[in-house]
């Protein structure tokens, strides 16, 4: 397995990030997780444009985004896969102890994993802690993750793929790497961005391809919904089974199938759109 570290590919056992690098001391840094098919990646385009829009939320230098596909290039002709994970992680680099960044410059890491393509339904749980939709890192793809990693255990726990999250004033919001869409009479609806759901790249070929709404809606629409997907880099168009003890049998529903028929075949049609 070969990385691309810092403008060179390197082999994974060699590959060194200091134990000072800002993104491991405080979680200064930003990433993106690109679907690759057959050494291809998916919409990187959409991704790299979120990568500098979190870079500029972060206050951290703007990424050469020329580097960064090329790295990307790199990595995946190095490490010929079917389907693949690759994360494009920009941290604020050597820095000394302390939130203040250094005068080093950002760390660049490209490493590439191979993946499965995901069930077509899954479970999910709803989870006491909420999104605050007013933060300083709402939006923004960040290294700071610990929270999704304790609501997804949670999730874990309870034969669960997924946690999803209220925001402070109680609106469905998002799951801890996934943007949440509902069923309602026939018509498809996921929270606004404003909502503090993350852009996802997956939500927005989601909406421009099925027609979704936007709309601002109840954590208790879990409880009606007549069908629930999932949508994210890995997931693409995912339904949802189960939501806490509620079944929703016969999941995928005839919307929901729909909406990954189409996903599937507009995806296939353009890697980039």
């Amino acid at each position: 397995m070969k990385i691309w570290l810092d403008g060179t590919l390197q082999d994974l056992e060699a590959a060194r990030v200091s134990v000072f690098d800002h993104g491991l001391t405080v979680g200064d840094g930003i990433f993106e997780t690109v679907k690759s098919v057959d050494g291809k990646p998916f919409a990187l385009t959409r991704h790299l444009d979120r990568l500098a829009r979190s870079a500029r939320g972060l206050g951290l230098p703007e990424p050469d985004l020329d580097e960064v596909r090329r790295a990307c290039d790199a990595v995946l002709e190095a490490n010929p896969m079917s389907l693949g994970r690759l994360r494009i992680t920009f941290t604020g680099g050597l820095s000394p102890l302390g939130s203040d960044r250094g005068e080093h410059g950002p760390t660049l890491v490209v490493a590439l994993g191979e993946t499965a393509r995901r069930p077509d339904s899954t479970a999910t749980v709803t989870v006491p802690w909420a999104r605050n939709e007013r933060g300083a890192l709402t939006g923004l793809k960040t290294t700071s993750y610990a929270e999704n990693v304790v609501a997804l255990a949670r999730a874990r726990e309870q034969g669960a793929s997924e946690a999803l999250f209220a925001n402070t004033v109680g609106q469905l919001c998002e799951g801890t790497g996934s943007n949440v869409f509902v069923v309602l009479d026939g018509e498809i609806h996921t929270p606004p961005v404003v909502s503090g759901c993350l852009a996802g790249i997956t939500r927005a070929l989601a909406v421009e391809w099925t027609g979704a709404k936007e709309t601002d809606l109840p954590l208790d629409v879990l409880e009606r919904a007549d069908e629930i997907f999932l949508t994210s880099t890995l997931r693409d168009v995912q339904s949802v089974h189960r939501v806490d003890g509620r079944e929703l049998p016969g999941a995928p529903g005839p919307v929901t199938a729909k909406a990954m028929r189409v996903f599937d075949e507009r995806a296939a049609d353009d890697l980039d759109p």
